[in-house]
Order: C-alpha cells, then sequence, then structure tokens
C-alpha cells in the first residue's frame, strides 16, 4: 500500500481530533440549502409524512456512503479527499481528473459562500448592502489569513463557527415551538404535487441529497488526524446523524409554523417561517441565521481545495512548491493559490458557471470512490483496515446504485451542460499526458 502512494514533500500535523471531524462536517454540509430547499420539497411530496420521509431519505443515503468512505479515509490516511482513493485504487490519470474537478468546484464553492454570506450580511447592516464584491473578496482574505496561521488555529475556528451554527438553527427550532401560536394556525392539509407522484418524489430527493452534500469534509484532512482509523469513523458517522437529526428537528419546527401547503414552492422557505413569527424582522432573522453558517462553510472549503492541491502536487500532478508547509502545519502555496482562485471567481462572477459545469463530474467523484473501495477490497484484501464499511458490500452497491442514479439524472436534467462535461473530460487527457512528461523530464 505504502509504495502505491508517493510520499508528501511537505510535513502536515497530526493534531485533529474528532472534535474538528465532527465541525468540518457539519460546517462543509449545513449551509444556505437547509433553509431554501424545504419549499421545493414540499412542493414535491404533497404531505407531511412523504415530506419528511424524503427527508430521513437523504440522511440514509449520506450514512450508506459515509460508512464506505469511513473504510477509505482510515485505510488510505492522506489528506486530499476522494482524488487521494480514485488514484490510489483506479490509476494516475482517473486521480488527475477528479483532483482537478474537485480543487476548482471547490474554490467555486467557497467563492459563491461567500457572495451569499455578504448579501446577507448586507440586509443585517444596510450598509454593507452596496459593497458585496467587496465583503465577500475581503471575507475570503480574512480566512486565508486565519487559516495561514496553522491547522491548530483553523480547527479551533472550526469547532467555535460550526458550534455557533448549530446553535443558531436550534435557537430558530426552539422560536418556532415557543412562538408560532400566536401567528398561523397549523392546517394538515395535503399539497396536490404537480408531477406524477414518484417523478416529483425523485425531484424532492434530489433536492435533500444536495442539501446533504458535503458529509465527506474530514477526509480532505486524512494526515491530519491523528487516530484515522477511529477518528475518522466517528467523525464522519457521528456528523452525518448530527445532520440528519438537525434536518428533521428543522423541518419538523417548520411545519409546525406553517402548513405544507404554505411552505410549498417557497423560494426561502425559512423566510416564510420567520415573517409568521418575527412579522418584519423576518428578513433579518434569517439572514442573520445565513451570516452565520456561511462562516463556517467558507473555513471549511479554503481549507479542503488547499489539500486537494497539496496532494496532488505531492504526486507530481502539479507543481512541487504546492506542497510546502510552514511550521502550522498549513500548506501555504496552496491555500494561497486556493484563495486567488476563489477571489477570481467572485471577481468575474464565474463561480455559479463553473460549478454547473463541474456538477457531472462532481458526482461522478462519488461514483468512482465507491467502485475504488469495491476494487481495494478485491485486489488488496490483506491490506491493513482499520475500520470496514458496516453491511458491505450491499451498503457500498446502495450508494454506489444511488449515485449513479444521481449522476444519470444529472445529465439528464442538463444534457447541454453534460456535453460540455464530456467535452472538458476529453480535452482533460492531453493535458495529463503533458504533466506527466513535464515531471518525467524533471525528475530525469
Amino acid at each position: 500500500m505504502t509504495e502505491a502512494i508517493a510520499q508528501p514533500t511537505g510535513r502536515l500535523l497530526k493534531v485533529l481530533g474528532v472534535g474538528f471531524g465532527l465541525a468540518v462536517t457539519i460546517g462543509n454540509t449545513i449551509g444556505a440549502g437547509i433553509l431554501r430547499a424545504p419549499g421545493e420539497v414540499a412542493a414535491n411530496t404533497g404531505s407531511e409524512w412523504l415530506f419528511l420521509a424524503v427527508w430521513m431519505a437523504g440522511g440514509v443515503y449520506a450514512l450508506l456512503g459515509a460508512f464506505s468512505l469511513a473504510e477509505l479515509g482510515a485505510m488510505i490516511p492522506r489528506s486530499g479527499g476522494q482524488y487521494v482513493f480514485v488514484r490510489t485504487a483506479i490509476g494516475e490519470y482517473a486521480g488527475f481528473v477528479v483532483g482537478w474537478n474537485d480543487w476548482i468546484s471547490t474554490c467555486g464553492s467557497a467563492a459563491a459562500v461567500s457572495i451569499v454570506l455578504a448579501e446577507s450580511l448586507g440586509t443585517v447592516v444596510p450598509a454593507a448592502g452596496s459593497r458585496t464584491m467587496s465583503t465577500a473578496v475581503v471575507t475570503v482574505i480574512l480566512f486565508t489569513i486565519l487559516l495561514w496561521k496553522g491547522v491548530k488555529v483553523g480547527a479551533r475556528a472550526q469547532m467555535f463557527t460550526s458550534a455557533l451554527k448549530a446553535l443558531a438553527l436550534l435557537a430558530l427550532v426552539a422560536a418556532c415551538f415557543t412562538m408560532s401560536a400566536r401567528f398561523m394556525p397549523v392546517d394538515r392539509s395535503t399539497v396536490a404535487a404537480s408531477l406524477a407522484p414518484l417523478a416529483a418524489t425523485v425531484l424532492a430527493l434530489q433536492a435533500v441529497i444536495y442539501t446533504y452534500d458535503g458529509w465527506a469534509g474530514v477526509i480532505y484532512f486524512s494526515e491530519e488526524v491523528r487516530d484515522p482509523g477511529r477518528d475518522i469513523p466517528r467523525s464522519m458517522l457521528g456528523g452525518v446523524l448530527s445532520i440528519t437529526a438537525i434536518y428533521l428537528l428543522v423541518n419538523v419546527a417548520f411545519l409546525h409554523v406553517l402548513p405544507l401547503s404554505a411552505l410549498a414552492g417557497q423560494p426561502l422557505a425559512a423566510g416564510a417561517v420567520a415573517d409568521a413569527l418575527f412579522g418584519v424582522r423576518g428578513n433579518v432573522v434569517v439572514s442573520g441565521i445565513v451570516v452565520i453558517a456561511m462562516l463556517s462553510s467558507v473555513n471549511a472549503l479554503l481549507p479542503m481545495a488547499s489539500r486537494v492541491l497539496f496532494a496532488m502536487s505531492s504526486d507530481g500532478l502539479f507543481s512541487r512548491i504546492g506542497a510546502r508547509v510552514n511550521d502550522g502545519g498549513t500548506p501555504t502555496v496552496a491555500l494561497l493559490l486556493s484563495a486567488c482562485v476563489t477571489i477570481g471567481f467572485i471577481s468575474t462572477g464565474t463561480f455559479g458557471a463553473v460549478i454547473a459545469l463541474l456538477a457531472v463530474f462532481f458526482v461522478a467523484n462519488y461514483v468512482l470512490s465507491f467502485i475504488s473501495l469495491l476494487l481495494l477490497r478485491r485486489r488488496r484484501p490483506a491490506a491493513p483496515r482499520p475500520y470496514r464499511a458496516w453491511g458491505y458490500p450491499f451498503t457500498t452497491i446502495i450508494a454506489l446504485l444511488g449515485s449513479v442514479a444521481f449522476l444519470l439524472a444529472t445529465i439528464a436534467g442538463d444534457p447541454l451542460t453534460a456535453v460540455r462535461a464530456g467535452l472538458l473530460l476529453g480535452v482533460s487527457y492531453p493535458v495529463y499526458l503533458f504533466v506527466r512528461r513535464r515531471r518525467a523530464s524533471a525528475s530525469g
């Protein structure tokens, strides 16, 4: 196993524990989606029991995926995310595609989150409303400076901001149960879905799965976890269970305030609930929660992106300077480049198009990761596995089939973007050959 993995040239610090793992899982997953998606899910389900069942199903799907990736993270404790697994099991070219896609799309996601944070801050602080772009850029710069100080500082910031996010959502849940009686009476009527029941449920499940995405955050830091065989599975499984519990609580609370018919079709479900609870102040309350939620997301996405570039640099798929690490355990060049790309996306406003173009690959990453587990179980049955996926191979196959179905639905939903992604894949191979030749000539 060790012979198949190039050793990094930088020195990452093994200082992270379960607390950080839970924090980065929650911080990377829970964002504005839980505040927006309930309206779309309500419109496509039509009844409260199905509405809640879809949210539960999303959590179960994430848990099945976590079983598999937790085994890979404990088995191959290298920072870098799914790139590491795919390169080890399938090959360098597949890893190259996964790594570059993951790095660019994570930078794009950091840009999108920073913009949402800045827009929401403009609602809370009107003076900042005309400075959305500059606020987003300053946010990225400030977090880059914070993360530059070292992995311990970044970990403490992650735990603090993630805890703040969870508390903000729980405070909203408490307000729903304590204040709703004086506003709108609860109507238990059902909603007529606009599509056939099966198609509508599939669309609802797609929206929910997108909201759960991010549960694999800790595997980007596997090399820095003190006891990866124990702490990575605990972080991933505990994180998914915590997120599922929070999502169910939030949705039950929303239904306590508004009937399903009032939630259905709301572009910002939390906004409608907050309006019912707080009146004219509702928009400010929700915007404040979004600001708090986005802080932990930026703090998670920037170091995640840097770890992908660090791992690729260590393996010769990017310049070796990307593997430089400071005394605090931060891959400085990789972090700086990730921040620059993020700011570039913010400044040009291209992050939406980039994320849409790479969405096909983003979903395909999970497909390749689950295939990697199946291949490694067959090819290297005697390799040390501190944690074994519960229910293997059934849980892995179910997660794989679900990811394939999700990938096909993504392609069918936007065939033009899928064609562009295919062209990008075609271009990637000659680029990979060029990088490999350059690495060979440099080593020779």
